[in-house]
C-alpha cells in the first residue's frame, strides 16, 4: 500500500509590492488566526530595506503570542546586518513561539540599499548570495553553542548555566567574523527553520546548502519538478539528505480573477502535489484579507475533505509540522569547539 506524501501549505501575511504597508498589528493577528484556524504549515512575512514597512522579525515576535500553533517565518536580509545579531533574534523568536519560528534568508541586491547603510559598495549577486549562506552556517554553529542542557539554574549556588557546555564559535567569513558563544540558549527546536527563495538561480545553491524549505515559482508542474529534482541533487552534493529539504510552490493568487476560483486552486494543488510535482504550496494572496479568507474557507477545506490535507495539527513545533527531525547539537555531539 502507497502511503500518502504530506501535503505542506503557508502563505505569506505582508500586502504585495502594490499595495500600501500596514501598520496594524490587529489585521496581522486576524490573518494569523485565520491560516491558523485553517492548519497551514506557516506563514511568511516579507520585508526588505528597498521599501517601507514594519521589521517583519518584530512582526512575527507581536504575532507569536496571539497564535498556538501556526509557524512564523519572517524574511531576514543578510547583506547589511550583523550574522551575531541575526541569529539572537530569530532564537529569540523560536522561543517567544514556543518552536515555531523559522526565517526567509533574503539579500540586498540594490545599490539604493546599499546607500542607506554606506558601508560598502555593492557586490554582485552570487557574492551576496554567498554571504548569506555564510551567515546561515554561523547562525547554526552560534544556535549550538549551547547544549541543551547547559541552562542549570541553581539558585543555591547563584550558577545560571554550565560553562563546560558553551561552546566558543570562531568563524570567519568572506566579509565578516564572529566569535561566540551565543547570547541566548539553544532553540527550542534546536535550529529554527531556514527557508529561501530559489526564484533566481543565484540563489539555488545556498539554498541546496543551507534550507530546510525551498520556494520555487514554476509555469507547470513538469518545471517545478526539474526543480526540485536539481535542489535534491545539489543538496545530496553538500553531503545532506534530500528526504529533509521541502520544495513549496510559491504562487501569487488572485481568486477574484483566476478561472475556476477556490476549487480550481484545489484541483491544481492535489495535481502537482500528487504527481511528486512539490512538497506543497507557499499562497503569496494579491489580497491578503480577501484571498488568504478565500483559500482557508474553500481551497483548505476542499483539500481536507479528500484526506490530502491535515484537519488538526499534530506536534508542536514547525518542524513537527513539516516532518524534519530536530538537528543534534554539533558540539554536544563531537565534544569539540568550534
Amino acid at each position: 500500500m502507497t502511503s500518502i506524501r504530506t501535503l505542506h501549505l503557508a502563505a505569506e501575511l505582508a500586502p504585495g509590492p502594490e499595495g500600501p504597508p500596514s501598520t496594524s498589528a490587529a489585521r496581522t493577528v486576524a490573518l494569523a488566526r485565520l491560516a491558523e484556524a485553517a492548519g497551514l504549515d506557516f506563514l511568511t512575512h516579507d520585508d526588505s530595506f528597498a521599501r517601507p514597512g514594519l521589521d517583519a522579525l518584530a512582526v512575527l515576535a507581536r504575532i507569536a503570542p496571539e497564535t498556538r500553533s501556526v509557524g512564523l517565518v519572517p524574511t531576514v536580509t543578510t547583506t547589511h546586518t550583523e550574522p551575531f545579531h541575526v541569529q539572537a533574534a530569530v532564537a529569540t523568536l523560536d522561543w517567544v513561539s514556543r518552536g515555531r519560528a523559522g526565517w526567509r534568508i533574503a539579500v540586498s541586491p540594490t545599490g539604493a540599499e546599499a546607500r542607506l547603510f554606506g558601508r560598502r559598495p555593492l557586490p554582485p549577486a552570487a557574492e551576496l548570495w554567498q554571504e548569506a549562506g555564510e551567515v546561515a552556517e554561523v547562525a547554526r554553529k552560534l544556535w549550538d553553542s549551547w547544549e541543551d542542557d547547559a541552562e542549570i539554574r541553581d539558585v543555591a549556588t547563584g550558577r545560571f548555566v554550565d560553562r563546560r557546555k558553551l561552546h566558543h564559535v570562531n568563524f570567519q567569513g568572506s566579509t565578516f567574523s564572529v566569535r561566540g558563544p551565543s547570547i541566548v540558549p539553544r532553540p527550542p527546536q534546536g535550529n529554527p527553520v531556514t527557508v529561501v527563495d530559489a526564484t533566481r538561480p543565484a540563489a539555488r545553491e545556498t539554498a541546496a546548502h543551507h534550507a530546510d524549505v525551498v520556494l520555487i515559482r514554476a509555469g507547470s508542474a513538469e518545471e517545478a519538478a526539474a526543480l526540485r529534482a536539481e535542489l535534491h541533487r545539489a543538496a545530496r552534493a553538500h553531503g545532506r539528505d534530500p528526504g529533509q529539504l521541502r520544495v513549496l510552490l510559491s504562487a501569487t493568487v488572485d481568486l477574484d480573477a483566476y478561472e475556476g476560483g477556490p476549487g480550481a486552486l484545489a484541483e491544481l494543488i492535489a495535481g502537482w502535489h500528487g504527481g511528486g510535482a512539490v512538497d506543497g504550496f507557499h499562497l503569496v494572496p494579491a489580497v491578503p484579507e480577501r484571498d488568504l479568507a478565500r483559500f482557508a474557507a474553500d481551497t483548505v477545506t476542499r483539500l481536507g475533505d479528500r484526506g490530502l490535507f491535515r484537519t488538526a495539527y499534530e506536534g508542536t513545533t514547525l518542524r513537527d509540522r513539516l516532518g524534519l527531525a530536530r538537528p543534534a547539537g554539533q558540539y554536544a555531539t563531537t565534544g569539540a569547539g568550534a
